[in-house]
């Protein structure tokens, strides 16, 4: 296997190269959106100066546009595992969750119930308690032990019934980190006829998804999170987007995908942006994958993210080691070194005798930059009891280096 060359790597993000008054920037605010790989620069440049047109007309700008919206689809259902007429792009994941929200929930009545985590973001929680308040549905919630990070799963035997209509959960989360076991969770959904929705967003810039392993109905991802521009991608599983009916769409629209689930025109540049950042996830598989020239794809693109696994997971082993020296850092989330698999970079944390705001100041006048907040993980944060106060928070992406999470430790010490 051809070895990881962060140089080579960070050459990729225009932005890495940029310094504020000759200091570097220290880029830690991965898990609210990443840095943009320069293939996704280049392509949305293409889809605003070569051919800019709406699609359908004759011409050759608009021929270009319906050319291209076809190759990225096809492009989005190897990223998903799935076929190109499975993929819906959006806004951003939230807008898409409500807009199928008001699809799904049209055949929920009195009596039924839905099960949701309190480990999601909130665009996997909030759209869904508002759809069952309109139904009067029941919302149940999947909890999780604070001691361990990890699913209760257990609970999902006296959670779903044969009245549950939908079963929401995420592959990673955004504010602890665990990777869940979301098959098992869409299994039992499914058991029961369920919809099953997961939300994607934080485990996409570092796992491979795989829709038909997971065997889910839908599942959503953000492309600014994983190396790309401000937009919603989502898998809809075939049968399943075929049977909304009717659609929520103007008329004249197609009712075949992928205009059957898009309600207006949509970000051709963005599409073609997204295109970039799976050309830029098979660069990796081609360098540092051992992924073939001749391999597809979808094939290339899952040798790229596991090679960035396995470089992400040196770096939280090397900061997992570091922060357990901290006494006045408390670590929110998974901190055992053997467990580090079951967990993507993302790391949450309190200060000793420090607001979260006051520390991510302190990372700011370094120029590394965190966050402070709850990141809209509002079941996480009010199970852990730091809904009001907030906490501490920064992630790793494959353009990050041993350094940097140096610098970072370096700053947290500065905080004793």
């Amino acid at each position: 296997m051809p070895a990881w060359n962060d140089v080579a790597v960070r050459a990729a993000f225009p932005a890495l190269a940029l310094t504020d008054g000759g200091l570097p920037r220290l880029y830690g605010d991965a898990p609210g959106g990443t840095q943009v790989c320069e293939r996704a620069v280049t392509r949305m440049r293409e889809a605003l100066v070569e051919h800019c047109a709406n699609e359908g007309g004759l011409f050759r700008t608009s021929q270009a546009t319906d050319e291209w919206m076809l190759r990225v689809h096809a492009a989005a259902g190897e990223f998903f595992n799935a076929d190109g007429d499975e993929v819906v792009f959006g806004l951003n994941t939230t807008t898409l969750v409500f807009h199928f929200s008001r699809m799904i929930a049209r055949q929920w009545s009195r009596g039924d119930n839905i099960v949701l985590t309190r480990m999601d973001h909130d665009s996997n929680v909030g759209p869904w308690i508002l759809a069952a308040e309109e139904r009067g549905v029941e919302v149940r919630l999947l909890d999780f032990d604070p001691l361990t990070y990890r699913y209760q799963y257990d609970e999902l035997d006296h959670l779903i019934d044969a009245r549950t209509r939908l079963v929401a959960c995420n592959h990673a989360s955004n504010f602890l980190g665990t990777i869940n076991d979301v098959q098992r969770i869409v299994a039992a959904g499914r058991a029961v006829g369920a919809v099953t929705v997961v939300d994607g967003v934080q485990s996409a810039p570092h796992l491979p998804l795989d829709a038909r392993a997971i065997g889910c109905d839908i599942l959503s991802t953000s492309p600014y999170k994983y190396f790309g521009p401000h937009a919603g991608l989502m898998y809809v599983r075939r049968d399943f987007a075929n049977a909304m009916v009717p659609p929520l769409k103007v008329r004249p629209s197609p009712m075949t995908m992928p205009h059957r689930h898009a309600p207006g025109t949509p970000s051709f540049e963005a599409q073609l942006a997204t295109y970039g950042c799976f050309e830029h996830l098979a660069w990796l598989g081609e360098q540092f994958g051992g992924a073939p020239e001749q391999a597809s794809l979808r094939q290339k693109m899952v040798a790229g993210l596991t090679a960035a696994t396995v470089h992400e997971t040196a770096l939280s082993v090397q900061f997992l080691n570091g922060v357990s020296a901290l006494p006045h850092v408390k670590l929110h989330g998974i901190t055992n070194i053997q467990d580090v698999a079951e967990r993507v970079p993302t790391f949450s944390f309190s200060v000793q005798g420090r607001s979260p705001e006051a520390v991510a100041q302190q990372f700011a006048a370094r120029n590394q930059f965190v966050w402070a907040g709850s990141f809209y993980a509002m079941e996480v944060a009010q199970r852990l009891g730091v809904w009001e106060s907030g906490v501490v928070r920064f992630g790793l992406a494959h353009y990050n280096t041993a350094a940097e999470v140096d610098a970072l430790l370096d700053t947290l010490e500065s905080l004793r």
